[in-house]
């Protein structure tokens, strides 16, 4: 007998700033609209597994340092668990757990044979030589030894770590494997296995998304404005990319700052003079705003790709886009939700919006398997019809059930993931 896990208002977030606790509210309210089984409720609520270990390191100066480190597989029911590993002084235990339930839904949206996971030390990179934190990264791996693998949990580049943090991993692991495993991480550079595309694949799939949504509003993409707050990997290149397809891009925001054009910014232009200067502030031919005006510029399209909580219940009822296209994790609190969505915006979540990274990550794997690697043109080509695909059923999803597209993305992930546990079964 299915007993429906009955709450007729989602738990209020006692501490706005948990992020388990906000992905908690989404996934209870999806839950009900579903009328799961108390039992799966709690399966899928729970992470299958959570790691805390220590890390000594020898320090160039040759005192022992031990740092803290967390690896969290949320859920492998869809296959192995998959998430990135950030190395960031404010890594917390909450803050895995919600991020590998996050992976869990994103890699369920889109449709790929993985579970979700997230890893991360607690450290400072900034104060830490490229020697201690290869020895870091070494040592980390090597406990996390029964942990990762190729068929079990495949990590990949995060906040403060890249190719060639993963290939220290892939190294260690191959060590201690007796043989060449280059499958046990993504991310990686070309020549260790890594795939055409992978860097450019979240903002490619922000893109893919923003003109799907454009076009479900009737908009075409060559009359369309947008503002991009973030020009890291994720905004740089999704503004690029909407450059490319027309969009006028009006707003841009880095760390410094942001600079306003109401006739369009020539993002090439603003690329070449970021990597020339570091940074936005003083482009030529555009005005000097705050990111709080930025976000409440007038525009078809927002994407968020800088970070968490940045669309709270203070500024909601003043932003006046169309469409928000998550590029960042979290960039909206669950408390803006009702606010938009009275709005008419339509927001496209987080684990759709910028599930392309992890696509490509699967593409990488896959290639890794087979030992045959693909062109530019098929990674983008295949990504381009996964993230379509995922776009119109979580618009299916959000229509049958008539709720916003961010509960018909959680929907659809948890649906499918508790329809494969059931058919699974639980051993015991």
């Amino acid at each position: 007998m299915t007993t429906q896990v009955n709450y007729k208002e989602p738990a209020p977030i006692m501490n706005k700033e948990n992020p388990f606790e906000s992905m908690m509210e989404r996934f209870d309210t999806a839950v009900n609209l579903l009328g799961l089984d108390v039992g799966i409720y709690k399966y899928l609520k729970s992470p299958t597994k959570q790691v805390i270990t220590s890390i000594p390191i020898i320090m160039d100066n040759g005192n022992i340092e031990v740092f803290e480190g967390y690896r969290v597989i949320h859920n492998d029911v869809l296959g192995p668990s998959k998430g990135g590993i950030r190395y960031a002084p404010d890594v917390t235990l909450d803050e895995m757990k919600a991020l590998a339930a996050w992976m869990t839904w994103k890699c369920s949206i889109v449709n790929i044979p993985f579970g979700g996971a997230k890893g991360g030390i607690k450290c400072d990179p900034t104060k830490l030589s490229i020697h201690e934190l290869e020895r870091l990264t070494r040592r980390f791996t090597a406990n996390m030894l029964d942990v990762f693998g190729p068929e079990r949990d495949i990590p990949a580049p995060d906040m403060n770590t890249n190719e060639q943090t993963m290939a220290w991993i892939m190294d260690t692991y191959s060590m201690h494997s007796k043989r060449t495993v280059t499958g046990v991480v993504t991310g990686k550079p070309m020549i260790l296995g890594g795939s055409h595309g992978r860097r450019e694949a979240t903002g490619r799939g922000v893109m893919i998304v923003s003109v799907a949504a454009l076009q479900k509003l009737g908009i075409k993409s060559t009359e369309a404005t947008a503002v991009v707050q973030g020009f890291g990997n994720v905004g740089s290149i999704a503004a690029q990319l909407l450059h490319e397809q027309g969009v006028k891009i009006i707003a841009l925001s880095d760390i410094n700052g942001a600079i306003y054009n109401p006739k369009g910014l020539v993002i090439p232009e603003v690329i070449n003079y970021v990597e020339r200067n570091s940074t936005l502030a003083k482009f030529p031919g555009a005005e000097a705003i705050t990111n709080e005006e930025l976000l409440e510029l007038e525009c078809d399209l927002l994407v968020p790709a800088a970070k968490e909580d940045q669309i709270t219940s203070k500024n909601a009822s003043k932003l006046k886009c169309k469409i928000i296209a998550e590029g960042a994790n979290g960039p909206t609190t669950a408390k803006a939700d009702p606010i938009l969505q009275e709005k008419g915006v339509l927001v496209i979540p987080d684990i759709l919006a910028n599930a392309g990274g992890v696509t490509v990550s699967y593409f990488e794997w896959v290639q890794d398997r087979m030992g045959f690697f693909w062109t530019l043109n098929r990674v983008n080509t295949r990504l381009e019809r996964m993230m379509d695909e995922a776009f119109v059923n979580v618009y299916k999803t959000a229509a049958k059930y008539d709720v916003p597209l961010r509960i018909g993305a959680y929907i659809l992930a948890i649906d499918k993931v508790a329809k494969t546990l059931k058919l699974r079964g639980i051993y015991a």
